[in-house]
């Protein structure tokens, strides 16, 4: 089997486990009443999540972009995100959470210093190193999973249906066959915050050294 086709796998895999998550996770969280009503947000900071700002740009056809900028210890990090339009999964299941699939990049700024960002990410992904030699490249395509537009961060970290907010969870792909690495990269468009969450430990440097060519 090619790689793209391992990769393929992979990621169907990862969207099935995903999915089944979400059910579990609605039925656990899920209220006899719906508040319909949203409730004022503020950031909640998490240990394993590096929030930054968002800035919408202008959209290309179906695409959409942001400016996302990460400033800590006199340092700036600057990239773009541009996300393709969604689709939804082909099943009811995931319909009725939501689960929609696309493609999207991370693309790089010049006088980007993401020298402490790098640092905090190291952090809250559980990555063992950050890479000594980085060769930088102009974007990074991924692919992505998101599951509803209208979440709130839970206490601690992740999100929940209720009460309603303005987050939309979303998993990435990047990388490729043993290369390829998955995050959680949300966005809040209302608040204009962003953030990266850790997946799991075992993505983390893989994950860091992608992000650290781009950003």
């Amino acid at each position: 089997m090619g790689w793209d086709s391992l990769a393929h796998v992979t990621f169907r895999s990862a969207v099935c486990f995903l999915r089944a998550a979400i059910v579990g996770a609605c039925a656990c969280n899920h209220p006899a009443t719906v508040t319909q009503q949203k409730t004022e947000e503020q950031y909640v900071s998490d240990p394993g999540s590096v929030g930054f700002d968002i800035e919408p740009m202008q959209s290309k056809g179906s695409t959409r972009q942001w400016l996302a900028t990460y400033t800590s210890q006199g340092k700036t990090a600057k990239f773009r995100i541009e996300l393709s339009l969604s689709k939804p999964l082909d099943d009811k299941e995931s319909r009725e959470f939501n689960v929609e699939s696309g493609q999207g990049r991370l693309i790089s700024e010049p006088g980007s210093d993401a020298s402490v960002l790098l640092v905090d990410l190291k952090r809250a992904l559980e990555a063992k190193t950050i890479p000594p030699k980085i060769q930088r490249v102009s974007s990074l395509p991924f692919r992505f999973v998101s599951f509803g537009s209208n979440e709130s961060q839970a206490p601690g970290g992740g999100f929940r249906p209720e009460p309603p907010g303005n987050w939309t969870p979303t998993k990435i792909f990047i990388g490729k066959g043993e290369q390829e690495g998955q995050v959680f990269l949300n966005l809040n468009p209302v608040t204009r915050k962003g953030q990266f969450s850790i997946k799991d430990p075992d993505y983390g440097d893989i994950v860091l050294a992608q992000l650290a060519r781009v950003l």
